[in-house]
């Protein structure tokens, strides 16, 4: 049996429907509006008005949703949560992408983890000492419809500099024999059943991932919402599961206003982040190519002065993520629906 949908109406009225997808939409009344429908806890739903829906459909990792919606624009949603906003998904990708590539010496190889949708990928090739960027996404459908749809990425998914891979990257890294300067992790969210979770653990970031950074290499990953209710879901154990592995680790955190939260990123490395925060700005002028939205000294400074409970809630966090012990988001993926 599906779980029950609660659909909205323009009167204010709900009605419940049986669904079995967690693209939870989509129906009018009598005055056309529709609304996009994310069930963010048992008790808790964030809904978005439409414009219309570009593509629905299901591969064989996830399910899979770009709309578009009247106030954050088109947004892609894969397993029934928000991955990204037209409207705002520089704040996530400039936050994900920028600091590692600034606190590095000269990046000049990079590997993405995920990425699918190609934002990872075009703020990496605003840097001009990048030479080389492997995106490994593991959903082809994926990647042929934000290549279709989300045209902000067009030049991007075009560069030379760009190796685009359809694998699980957790395989292509392990068989790799060179190393990246930078590996990103622009990965979905770890929820039942996902293709992810598996790319969050201790035994992945200290036998597969580690080796494949140069010297000087940086790791950096999404790790979730950071929220003052939401930081212990997943955001707090990938911190100690990356403080296992390496000798420096940094977490910050911003708000994304379409995802309903702060969220959350941790960067680590085997050397010190010896940048100083008002050097952040004279290496985004000598090596970033046209301007940044979001990212700059200030900002970076404020995402990585965080607030008493996070910070304490980091410090005394214990649990370190593995395939046997792992924490999921709210949610299912398609193998836990299926099963």
């Amino acid at each position: 049996m599906g779980e029950a949908v609660e659909i909205m109406f323009g009167n204010g009225f709900p009605e419940i429907h049986k669904d079995t997808s967690p693209i939870q939409t989509l129906l009018s009344n009598q005055q056309d509006c529709h609304w996009y429908e994310e069930t963010i806890d048992d008790d808790l739903k964030w809904s978005f008005a439409l414009n219309s829906v570009l593509h629905t459909g299901t591969s064989e990792y996830q399910e899979i949703a770009l709309l578009d919606t009247k106030h954050f624009g088109k947004v892609l949603v894969i397993d029934g949560k928000m991955q990204s906003a037209e409207r705002d998904e520089f704040i996530y990708h400039e936050c994900l992408i920028h600091p590692a590539l600034l606190f590095h010496p000269n990046p000049k190889t990079v590997f993405i983890m995920g990425g699918g949708e190609g934002s990872a990928a075009r703020e990496i090739l605003k840097h001009k000492t990048i030479e080389k960027v492997v995106m490994c996404d593991i959903d082809q459908e994926v990647v042929d419809f934000c290549r279709r749809f989300l045209t902000v990425n067009s030049e991007a998914f075009c560069s030379k500099k760009l190796e685009l891979v359809i694998k699980d990257a957790k395989a292509d890294l392990e068989k790799r024999e060179e190393k990246f300067d930078i590996i990103v992790g622009d990965l979905a969210d770890p929820v039942e059943g996902g293709p992810c979770y598996q790319l969050y653990t201790k035994s992945f970031y200290q036998n597969i991932l580690k080796p494949k950074l140069t010297p000087n290499g940086i790791f950096v990953t999404q790790a979730g919402p950071a929220g003052i209710f939401t930081h212990k879901e997943v955001f707090t154990s990938i911190y100690n599961t990356m403080k296992q592995v390496f000798k420096h680790v940094k977490a910050y955190t911003a708000h994304v206003p379409s995802f309903a939260d702060t969220w959350g990123w941790v960067m680590a490395s085997d050397q010190e982040f010896e940048v100083q925060v008002n050097e952040i700005d004279q290496r985004i002028e000598e090596r970033v190519k046209g301007e940044l939205m979001y990212l700059n000294a200030p900002s970076f400074l404020s995402a990585a002065t965080l607030n008493k409970t996070i910070s304490l809630a980091l410090e005394k966090e214990t649990e370190v993520y593995s395939e046997e012990n792992a924490r999921f988001i709210h949610g299912h993926g398609v193998a836990y629906r299926h099963t």
